[in-house]
């Protein structure tokens, strides 16, 4: 699988920026597919840090009502990781 398609976008909540600046932890949304190996490997390659450890977990995805027809939208693979002390990834500097 490319690296580029493993890691989809940023996570930039809350909660994530907190556990950045406590921990150095960053989240992503990944590819479902993807494993923690592979996930490592492509954020390493990309951003040049060194990853210590990933957490990921599936998000299920949230029911809505339209009417009286429920739907569900569609869930998803998040990644939490912990960079090294002193790397960081400078997108999410400026939050």
């Amino acid at each position: 699988m490319d690296v580029f398609r493993i890691i989809q976008k940023p996570l930039i909540t809350e909660k994530s920026t907190a556990l950045q600046e406590d921990g150095n932890w960053l989240a992503f949304r990944v590819h479902p597919d993807a494993n923690k190996i592979q996930i490592k490997a492509a954020i390493e390659k990309i951003f040049d840090v060194t990853v210590l450890q990933v957490n990921t977990l599936n998000v299920q995805g949230k029911t809505k009502r339209f009417g009286r027809n429920v739907g569900v939208s569609k869930g998803w693979k998040k990644a939490m990781l912990r960079l090294k002390d002193g790397d960081k990834i400078e997108m999410f500097e400026g939050v």
